[in-house]
């Protein structure tokens, strides 16, 4: 090995010590990596940033964004209202939630998808009496598989197709990954849901769901809008989608007036109020399905680009300036175009209207509005919001608009009018144009750790690339299978990309593995792609730790998983990706 290997090697296993340590941030350690290289001389001043302008890094940052947009819209929402069913048996309930993980993988960044259907499970869980654990492992490995089938679902396919580009000069396209995707997507959604649920440690550990005085009830109102579906039904027809939502409905409002007791016979007209009972994001869920409104929301309105909607939490102490008055009082609504939407009072229920009643301190107050406008209205009325207190108001009139422009964005770039980070910076526009997105939350959508790793990653792994240091591995894998089918080297290749994103981020690895793959597969004088496509899957499976991707992260608290019970399902997985996997890739991508 030269000087140059040498100390890119070292400084290579340092950070992947510290990577594996996980006591000082993987970001903050990949960037000193990068300064330490470039202070000794392995890696130019000029070239140092170069990573933070790849297409992978602005890909990766525009998903997470597009992601959001989408969430946003009540699109990703229509899909998963389908899903939960608590009478479903355990294996069906895994499969449909397995499916539907895995279909919203390949579209969304699978972290994303996970962060939308967990709660869902949760809630089925928490109905159908089971622990959480048995459900939630399987959901975060089929969101993982499900990431594979398209270009932009997972960041190793977005390495893969930059780095292609690169070295072959042209990338790979959006349903390049599609093949092997689909096949190992299937073959493990069907392990998962018949067998692997079985496989983890059957201990109790009871749903994180909260329920009663727990969760923070509030009474709230929303108002019956023209079209809705249960106008000119019964106000007891409500009680199914009410109990599917955990709200209960306990009341009417008629013409500013509180109707007798429940009004269950009465029958709903428009600009009626529905008085509900539930925690925030039951009772916004409960308003999209009914097709409900909020008090006060024609001064929100905008059209097309009318503003995202924050929801948040906010406690009144003492001293408070609407302690004693009321919503009204302070017109909200009028002068500050804020919504007073719910108040919690140790579970009690109001006969008044919610923007009638007067405010004591120690309640608790839902209020609606812009984020940014919504923040300076809880400085001015001296409350304090709680810190995850906040829920997002769907907008869902606008859902078909945001799949018809993400639709059109990812057809002109599969078509090659325009390059996919312009497809997807268009998008993003849009959907800012749009108001599903506003300027704060363009920036909160983005993981900026994994940007900063993968812009410090890759002048490093250009840097070990050019001082022959992949090669070297590559010629060291040849070496060590010498004689062996040429599918068997892939196969080593695999198992060694596997075992490193088990421990490793998959960008990491996937940016260290890529040019071993071409390495190996000129050392053969064969067609490179099987092995980077090999790369793309291998890098995405990692099943055997919490660590190794981050839906295991998520699910580990609520879950209730030790580290040591991934692997249970997790090692038989990884086999039967393998299994699945190479055939499927030496077919489609002949050597």
């Amino acid at each position: 090995m030269t000087g140059d290997q040498i100390f890119l090697f070292a400084l290579f296993g340092a950070a992947f010590v510290f990577f594996v340590w996980d006591k000082v941030r993987y970001d903050l350690v990949a960037f000193s990596a990068l300064l330490i290289a470039v202070v000794a001389g392995h890696v130019e001043p000029e070239a140092a940033f170069e990573g933070f302008g790849h297409p992978a890094v602005v890909i990766i940052g525009l998903v997470l964004i597009v992601s959001r947009g989408l969430v946003n819209s009540g699109a990703v929402e229509r899909i998963a209202r389908l899903v939960v069913a608590p009478e479903r048996s355990v294996p069906m309930h895994i499969g449909v939630m397995s499916v539907v993980g895995a279909a919203l993988s390949a579209v969304i960044n699978n972290v994303a998808a996970l962060a939308l259907l967990m709660p869902l499970d949760l809630e089925a869980s928490a109905k159908a009496k089971r622990a959480a654990a048995l459900t939630l492992m399987p959901l975060s490995f089929a969101t993982i598989l499900g990431g594979m089938i398209t270009l932009i679902g997972t960041p190793p396919n977005i390495v893969i197709a930059q780095y292609r580009d690169r070295a072959l000069g042209e990338p790979f396209s959006m349903f390049d990954f599609a093949p092997v995707g689909l096949a190992v997507s299937i073959a493990g959604i069907a392990f998962v849901a018949l067998v692997g649920w079985r496989l983890i440690p059957a201990r109790d550990r009871p749903s994180q769901v909260k329920s009663g005085e727990e969760a923070g009830l509030y009474v709230a109102e929303a108002r019956v809008k023209e079209g809705s579906k249960f106008i000119d039904m019964k106000v007891h027809e409500l009680y199914p989608l009410a109990n599917d939502n955990d709200i209960a409905v306990i009341g009417l409002v008629r013409r500013g007036r509180r109707l007798p007791g429940f009004s269950r016979n009465e029958t709903l007209t428009k600009g009626d109020f529905v008085v509900l009972e539930g925690d925030p994001k039951s009772i916004e869920t409960f308003m999209g399905a009914a097709e409900f409104d909020f008090s006060g929301s024609e001064k929100h309105e905008g059209g097309v680009a009318g503003p995202s909607l924050t929801l948040i939490e906010a406690i009144v102490p003492d001293g408070s300036r609407i302690v004693g008055r009321s919503a009204m009082d302070l017109r909200l609504q009028y002068r500050h175009a804020i919504t007073l939407l719910g108040v919690s009072r140790n579970g009690k229920r109001f006969r008044e209207r919610v923007r009638h009643v007067k405010i004591q301190p120690g309640d608790v107050l839902l209020l609606l509005g812009a984020e940014e406008r919504i923040s300076e209205i809880a400085g001015w009325l001296n409350v304090l919001p709680l810190a995850e207190g906040k829920t997002q108001m769907l907008q869902r009139g606008k859902a078909t608009m945001a799949i018809g422009a993400f639709a059109a964005a990812i057809a002109a770039s599969v078509m090659g009018f325009v390059t996919l980070d312009i497809a997807l910076g268009l998008v993003v526009v849009s959907y800012v144009l749009m108001g599903l997105l506003n300027g704060t939350e363009v920036y909160e959508a983005v993981d900026w750790r994994v940007i900063v790793l993968l812009g410090s990653l890759i002048p490093l792994g250009l840097a070990l690339e050019d001082s022959g240091g992949t090669q070297l591995i590559a010629e060291t894998i040849v070496s060590a299978t010498s004689g062996a089918p040429v599918w068997v080297v892939l196969a080593v290749l695999m198992v060694v990309t596997m075992t490193l994103s088990d421990f490793l981020n998959n960008v990491a690895t996937t940016l260290i593995a890529a040019p071993i793959a071409v390495g190996v597969a000129n050392s053969f004088n064969v067609n490179p792609d099987p092995f980077l496509i090999g790369v793309a899957v291998a890098a995405s499976c990692a099943f055997l730790t919490p660590i190794g991707h981050k839906n295991n992260t998520i699910i580990m608290g609520p879950g209730g998983y030790a580290f040591g019970d991934y692997w249970r399902m997790g090692i038989f997985l990884e086999v039967l990706v393998l299994v699945v996997a190479i055939p499927t890739i030496l077919l489609v991508w002949p050597l």
